[in-house]
């Protein structure tokens, strides 16, 4: 009788702490949900947590070009985010004024990135894969 007796006490304690810990997760859970959405939101809006802005292109998914060919940005951080939906591995490279920084090259459904801290004036903004930018995969960004 005091073993039935002593494993339904164990039951009943190991059960209550289960009961607790779960709450605790969800608690937990929840918390960081509003920080992750505004991340986000910031980040969707132009502009990074770093206080930069970043510029979206995407390459073409017919031709070795962007679908943009002229790009804006003002002065400070900036970050050049392409999207490449192409059957072609591609990157989004900066340079002029000093600057000369690659993105990391992506396959289909990759977005490659680029950021440089620039100044007013005028840059290219081009793919770095083999034999693209010569075949025209470049565009001019003007920094204001």
């Amino acid at each position: 009788m005091k073993t039935l007796t002593l494993a339904l006490a164990l039951a009943a304690v190991a059960l209550a702490g289960c009961g607790s810990s779960d709450k605790e997760k969800a608690a937990s859970t929840s918390t960081p949900t509003p920080t992750a959405t505004a991340t986000a939101t910031a980040a969707s809006g132009g502009a990074s947590a770093g206080g930069g802005q970043v510029v979206k292109l995407a390459a073409d998914t017919s031709a070795l070009k962007f679908d943009k060919s002229t790009l804006t940005a003002k002065a400070g951080k900036v970050t050049l985010s392409m999207a490449n939906p192409s059957g072609l591995p591609h990157a989004v490279s900066i340079e002029g004024n000093g600057v000369d920084k690659d993105g990391n090259t992506v396959q289909k459904g990759g977005t490659s990135t680029v950021t440089a801290t620039l100044k007013p004036g005028s840059y290219e903004f081009y793919c770095p894969v083999d034999g693209h930018r010569q075949a025209g995969m470049e565009g001019k960004l003007t920094v204001k």
